[in-house]
């Protein structure tokens, strides 16, 4: 297993960044905190979504901050990234670790409290509760988990727990209090008017609460 000592994750939504360049938002969100990124783009085909990653990744190496790439092990592969995040739907961990043994971080969404007996879950660095509150940029999630599910998962594994779905300043100290080690956010990042200053509020409030509540 590897560490993951994570604790703002920005998913890209391309729309979300209101026709702003990705990467120039990103770029930003970086600056205010962001430490680990993920490409998240369900229809693009292969090509430009090799282009896209790489692009994003040869600005993410400036900074040294880890590129994710979601359920796609060829682009994955092919743009060098750290790790790859998948669901249940997806090729399975244990076939992405087979194919791909330089894989540094492999990432794992829960969508019941059950599949945290699969070996899925057993063999991820980090297992993501999606969503914590139900969210417009994903609509094909079974369970929303609250702060309630949090706790329940946090009691039942050791796990880094990564936590996304309506993620704000406003209750990303409930969510840590809860039991998440990171929080993962698209639109209240990729939306904001200054996604530097969105994402600098973010980290506050994460080590803020961490901190009072013993993380650290």
């Amino acid at each position: 297993m590897q560490p993951f000592n994570y604790s703002l994750y920005l998913v890209t939504d391309e729309a979300a960044c209101l026709g702003r360049d990705l990467v120039a938002v990103v770029e930003a969100a970086v600056k205010g905190g962001v430490d680990l990124v993920q490409l998240r783009e369900k229809e693009l085909p292969e090509e430009a979504f090799l282009a896209k990653s790489l692009r994003l990744k040869e600005m993410l190496d400036r900074y040294q901050v880890p590129l994710i790439i979601n359920d796609n092990l060829k682009v994955a592969v092919r743009s060098g990234a750290a790790g790859i995040h998948v669901g249940n739907n997806d090729m399975t961990p244990a076939e992405i670790l087979k194919r791909w043994t330089a894989c540094g971080i492999l990432g794992y969404s829960l969508e019941y409290e059950e599949h945290l007996q699969h070996p899925s879950a057993d063999l991820a660095d980090y297992l993501a509760l999606s969503p914590v509150f139900s969210t417009p940029t994903k609509t094909d999630t079974v369970t929303e988990w609250g702060l309630e599910g949090i706790s329940r998962i946090r009691s039942l594994t050791s796990k880094p727990l990564v936590a996304i779905g309506q993620v704000s300043a406003a209750n990303a100290g409930a969510i840590i209090r809860a039991g998440a080690d990171c929080l993962a956010v698209v639109s209240a990042i990729c939306s904001a008017p200054d996604p530097a200053r969105a994402a600098e509020a973010l980290r506050n409030e994460i080590e803020k609460h961490r901190t009072t509540h013993g993380k650290i």
